[in-house]
This record gives structure tokens, C-alpha cells and sequence, in this order.
């Protein structure tokens, strides 16, 4: 389940009471074919959101074939057997639907939420994709298009966009998180289609996927439609290949420079977190959430609103399964040094390390941890996510009613601890983003 940060806007913490977390109820088997259902139900509207979670992402990626998870989340769309080239998504949104998928590090999640008369074909539309998916040439030639558009736009021409990239490649060394997902253009031209059919054959298989059915449902007619569809799906041949490497503890701060197509510099700094399901990450979490989640964390207080040596602060905190990072950035403003402005980001992190934080930013901080708990459990489709990520990432589904416990445990001594164990000033990637040089040529 995802940890967020501080939500945009904040309720009045000083006169709501704790929230508590409502239970999820759930049913949840196993097909013989490794497949692993979980439904939820709520009848309170007339919709049904369906899930597939694929235990897939750029981590599990051949080094010299990046971008194949992300590229797959697009060529899925592309059709099967039985639903003709490019009509995925016009059948869904033709009955009412919405649909989407994204790919991270470590999954690869397709959802589409329709009126609950709907469901059964989105059974069907999803057992299609896991079976029966087009991977041929036609479709890797439209989606090579789409997926180098999307980079053109998301970081090649926009400001500050290889920040991941960039930084990603700084903060490991040997795991494979040291690539994003996007990956390598020049890895998928020279792929042949054999190497696309044989990622299908290797990770779209049951026994690497999680089906979660949330919404209006009866436990037993969608029980009765999943066996239908899925059962004649056969697993996967061999293992999942799931990389076993250990990023090793950095000694040395790592510092570069990039020159951008920007006006104004900026700060990057990033800091090695542990693996997703570690207990330190919910105080971590609530760390990062204090320096920098939302306009009343206390980088932005300090840097944008008193001090005025920042336009903006914002953070990236990418929890992942085997080990995230934490990445901090600051567009500096006009006239500032970008080293003025790390010199005040290090005296921050320098402060709460050395005197912790208040008892009414905690409790402040609480409230807000609460409030997006109960906010990401609001909707059938965020029930899905996170029941889905509390099987795959924490191996235990019940885990999406244990999160908030999880959080009350933490102290502020425990957020004084994190922030010396891992905001380490000589384990860090630190990037200053600068203008390029007027004569730079392209």
C-alpha cells in the first residue's frame, strides 16, 4: 500500500478527532494455475472496479533490454485474439468505463472500473490480455511511436525531467533500480519480436498475477465468472526471474552537474531508503512528509515562505521492494546560489536530526498520516490497489488493515532515529540542475 505524502489540503487538526481505520473485508483463493484472487464487497453504488497486478517493473528488466515493463503496460492495449487491434479500450469506455494502467520498479497494474452489470466482461477483457494478447510486429511498431512521444514529453522537453533518471542511475551501482522505467529507446529499436514474445510467455502468467474484484459484487457469481475465465490459463513455464542483488551501503557522497533546458537552477538531493516493507518506512514516511509535503512542511515554511531562497520545494519518496530513495529537490530562486540553498536544505535536515520534531508537529503529522489511510481506502478503486500491493509487496493481505497501527507506533524519537540512520550527508547523490551554457550546442 502506498505511504503518501501530505495531502494538498489539510483539514483542521487541531479540532477533528483521530480518525480510525475502517476494516476491509475481503475473500480471497488461489487457482490451481498460481493465479491469486482477492474480491471485496460494496454494494453501497452500482460499480465494480477489476485489478490485475502484475509482480513486474524495471527491476526485472535484462540490463541491455531496459524499458520492456513499461513498454508492455502499452502494448497491452493493443488487443488479443478475440478483441480486435486497438478496441480494448474503446469496449470499456463504450459501457461506462474508465480505465488505466501504470508501471513502476517493481509492478505493473492494469485496473478499469465499470457500472457492476459490467463485470463479467471485464473478467473476460482481463483473462484476453493474460492469454491471448497481441505481441506482434504491427503492434511493437505503433507503441515504439507512443512510448518515444511519452518521453519526448514527460523528459526530454520538460523542465527538470530527467531528475529520475538522472538521479536513479547516481543513488545505485549494481541493483537493477539504477535504470527507470521509461528505460532505453535505443534497447527497444534493436529488441526483435522474439524477446518481446518471450517477456509475455515469462511474466504475464497467472502465477506472477494478482486479480482483485472490489465494488458492487456477489461473492459467488464472481467467483463462478473467475474460475470460468481463468482456469485455462496454464502457468508459467519456470521460474519468475526476481533479481537478487544487494545495493551496497554508500561511504561517499556522490555530486554531479546537469545542464538542462532551464531558466532557474535547482537542487537535487537523494538519500537511500530500505526495502518497502521495513519498519523504518513509516517513519520515514512521516519524515519526508514533514520536510516536504505540502505548503505547511517545514522546507517549505523556512526556505519559500521566510527565507525566500526557494520557488518551490517537493519530494519524490520512492519506496520500492527491495530498497527506494528518498529524493529531495528545490528550484532556487532568482539570484540564489544553487550552494546557498543546499547549505539551508542541510541545515534543516541538520536540525530535526539534532533536536527532533515538536509535540505538536507530531501531532499534526498523525493526523495527516491518518487522513490519507482513510482517503486512500475511499474509493473501490483504491481498495483494489491496495489490497492487491498488500499481498504482492507485504505477503499479507491483511495488511491493508494494519497500516494505520503501524503508523501509531511511531514516536518522534523514532523520527529523530531515521533521520540520522539515513539522511547521511556522505551516502548521498547530490545535483545541481543548471542552465546550459548560451554557445552549448545541441
Amino acid at each position: 500500500m502506498k505511504k503518501l505524502t501530505a495531502l494538498g489540503l489539510l483539514v483542521a487538526w487541531t479540532i477533528f478527532p483521530a480518525l480510525a481505520q475502517k476494516k476491509i473485508e475481503f475473500r480471497e483463493f488461489t487457482l490451481d494455475n498460481g493465479l491469486h484472487v482477492i474480491m471485496h464487497q460494496d454494494n453501497s453504488t452500482p460499480i465494480v472496479n477489476t485489478s490485475v497486478l502484475y509482480h513486474v517493473g524495471s527491476k526485472n528488466e535484462n540490463p541491455e533490454r531496459t524499458g520492456f515493463a513499461h513498454f508492455f503496460e502499452h502494448l497491452m492495449f493493443e488487443g488479443s485474439e478475440n478483441i480486435e487491434r486497438g478496441e480494448f479500450m474503446n469496449i470499456i469506455q463504450g459501457r461506462g468505463g474508465t480505465l488505466n494502467a501504470f508501471t513502476s520498479n517493481d509492478i505493473t497494474f492494469y485496473y478499469e472500473t465499470l457500472p457492476s452489470n459490467e463485470l463479467e466482461l471485464a473478467l473476460y477483457m482481463e483473462s484476453e490480455r493474460m492469454l491471448h494478447s497481441k505481441v506482434d510486429q504491427t503492434g511493437v511498431e505503433t507503441q515504439r511511436e507512443v512510448v518515444k512521444e511519452e518521453k519526448r514529453q514527460r523528459y526530454d522537453n520538460q523542465p527538470y525531467g530527467s531528475i529520475l533518471i538522472e538521479t536513479l542511475k547516481r543513488a545505485y551501482t549494481e541493483h537493477p533500480y539504477r535504470w527507470a522505467p521509461i528505460g532505453s529507446l535505443d534497447h527497444l529499436n534493436a529488441a526483435t519480436i522474439e524477446e518481446f514474445q518471450q517477456f509475455y510467455d515469462d511474466f504475464y502468467v497467472p502465477n506472477n498475477a494478482t486479480l482483485v474484484i472490489a465494488g458492487d459484487i456477489d461473492y459467488a457469481q464472481t467467483e463462478g465468472w473467475v474460475r470460468q475465465y481463468f482456469t485455462e490459463i496454464p502457468r508459467g513455464e519456470g521460474e519468475i526471474y526476481r533479481p537478487n542483488v544487494e545495493e551496497p551501503k554508500k561511504t561517499a557522497e556522490v555530486r554531479d552537474v546537469i545542464y538542462d533546458n532551464i531558466q532557474i537552477p535547482a537542487v537535487i538531493q537523494a538519500y537511500n531508503l530500505p526495502p518497502r516493507n521495513h519498519p523504518d518506512s513509516y517513519a520515514l514516511s512521516m519524515l519526508s512528509t514533514y520536510l516536504t509535503g505540502g505548503n505547511s512542511s517545514l522546507m517549505t515554511k523556512e526556505l519559500v515562505d521566510k527565507q525566500q531562497k526557494a520557488l518551490a520545494v517537493a519530494a519524490i519518496p520512492l519506496e520500492l521492494e527491495d530498497g527506494g530513495i528518498f529524493i529531495m529537490y528545490g528550484i532556487a530562486n532568482m539570484g540564489v546560489a544553487p550552494e546557498d540553498l543546499e547549505s539551508e536544505v542541510d541545515k534543516l535536515i541538520q536540525k530535526v536530526q539534532e533536536e527532533g520534531i515538536s509535540d505538536q508537529d507530531f501531532a499534526k503529522l498523525q493526523n495527516i498520516i491518518e487522513n490519507n489511510i482513510v482517503s486512500s481506502n475511499s474509493s473501490v478503486a483504491g481498495i483494489a490497489q491496495n489490497l492487491a500491493e498488500a499481498h504482492v509487496i507485504f505477503g499479507d493481505t491483511n495488511y491493508i488493515n494494519q497500516v494505520m497501527d503501524n503508523y501509531s507506533k511511531v514516536t518522534q524519537d523514532d523520527i529523530k532515529r531515521v533521520a540520522n540512520e539515513y539522511l547521511n550527508l556522505d551516502g548521498r547523490v547530490v545535483l545541481y540542475y543548471l542552465p546550459k551554457p548560451q554557445d552549448a550546442t545541441e
